[in-house]
């Protein structure tokens, strides 16, 4: 049987029934008899691809896609479809058994951010793993309304690549996508995935720095200046690690006082009641005598302690009906009232309510706890995410364990007794 050749297909400039002008793409597609048979499809209008440059990028998939002359190319099945699916699916009906609010308002972030402007009109068999991979290399953060001029914005906006993180987020949620139509029969590939190891979309997701840990006595001073209400949640924050959707979320019938234990029941997410991130979340979190004494001071001087009142219910007369019967914004008490406590002392590190949970996690790990506890602890899936993203080593610590090694290598080995008697 004789190989097919490679095509590249044909781009021109025509018109529709309109009289719109409107670029074409058009090719051979091979018949099971081996049959070829001329196709087109319409790209776009000349106003949607003003150049033939433009309108080139736009076919550069399906040109790969011709050559596979795969079953399902040019099937009709856009990423937009896809999407819609997904939603209806695995987000919007999704309900208490599928994923937590706050991983689906994330999903929503990306998809509506990144993936559809870019991939919404692309059809599934046109979206190839080397586009996708030069599409993430290119990204670059999106720059938001501001009174800088359009020509300085966009100066600026050229020397502030996406983070890699950010972008490793964009691959998985596209490669879930992809899954997702696999498992519908919309399509029998991933390309972002690939068919073996390494094979895929290759986006590394290192950090760009190193997230800030706090000092004991860093946290020491931020402690003694915050007013009560606020020293509370960040010293809950610090010493169980609570992640700040679950201290939002923490109601007084949760706080059992005489166990010593907080029962995490759900998160608040921009003001959204909904169940925690995973299973594991909703393990028991054990607090100290002292801990608790500071809750129950709280508890004393906070005027809503009903067993369904919020721990920490919104309080400004400015929430009008809300007032006491939704949570504070965590985020407005960090930059209102912790942050300017933090600027006071000349902590310089950039802090925010993970920092809390990762010193909590790094602290554990300095202290020599079991790494089974400390999982325990962060209420993590694995053990992986909590060495791997969340545990830092310490200085002293890191110093200690090379001064063992100094002092082996630094050590004369005596000779043994047989040697000396020769």
């Amino acid at each position: 049987m004789r190989k097919a050749r490679k095509q590249n297909g044909s781009l021109y400039l025509d018109v529709n029934g309109s009289k719109t002008p409107v670029w074409v793409f058009s090719w051979h597609h091979i018949l099971p008899t081996g049959q070829r048979v001329r196709k087109k499809r319409q790209v776009g209008t000349l106003d949607q691809y003003k150049s033939e440059a433009a309108a080139e990028r736009a076919v550069r998939g399906w040109r790969l896609a011709i050559n596979s002359n795969e079953a399902h190319s040019f099937s009709g099945i856009r990423m937009q479809d896809l999407i819609e699916h997904f939603r209806l699916k695995e987000l919007d009906g999704a309900g208490q058994n599928g994923r937590a609010w706050s991983t689906r308002n994330r999903y929503e972030i990306y998809l509506r951010k990144w993936i559809e402007p870019r991939w919404g009109k692309q059809e599934l068999a046109a979206i190839r793993t080397p586009i996708v991979e030069e599409w993430l290399e290119q990204l670059q953060p999106l720059v938001k309304s501001s009174p800088v001029p359009a020509q300085q914005r966009e100066t600026v906006k050229n020397k502030m690549p996406l983070a890699p993180g950010t972008k490793a987020k964009i691959r998985n949620i596209m490669s879930v996508l992809f899954n997702h139509a696999m498992r519908w029969e919309f399509t029998d590939r991933n390309p972002i995935k690939g068919l073996t190891r390494g094979a895929g979309v290759r986006q590394s997701s290192k950090r760009v720095s190193v997230p800030d840990i706090l000092e004991v006595s860093e946290m020491q001073e931020i402690l003694a200046g915050l007013q009560p209400r606020d020293r509370t949640l960040v010293l809950l924050s610090m010493v169980t690690g609570l992640r700040r959707s679950e201290l939002a979320g923490l109601k007084w019938q949760d706080i059992r006082f005489q166990k010593l234990e907080i029962d995490v029941q759900r998160s608040v997410v921009n003001q959204v009641v909904g169940r925690c991130k995973t299973e594991a979340s909703q393990k028991p979190v054990p607090l100290d005598e002292y801990t608790m004494g500071d809750l129950l001071n709280w508890y004393r001087e906070t005027p809503y302690r009903d067993p369904q009142d919020w721990v920490f219910a919104t309080n400004s007369s400015r929430a009008g009906k809300k007032r006491g019967k939704q949570p504070i914004w965590l985020e407005t008490v960090m930059r209102y009232h912790i942050k300017p406590v933090i600027e006071g002392l000349g902590i310089v590190k950039k802090i925010g309510w993970h920092t809390f949970r990762r010193t909590y996690a790094t602290l554990l790990k300095a202290n020599g706890e079991d790494i089974k506890v400390v999982q325990e602890l962060l209420r993590h899936g694995s053990t992986r995410v909590t060495m791997d993203v969340y545990a830092q080593a310490q200085m002293p610590a890191k110093r200690a364990a090379q001064h063992k090694v100094v002092e082996m290598v630094r050590t004369p080995v005596l000779p043994s007794t047989s040697q000396r008697s020769a």
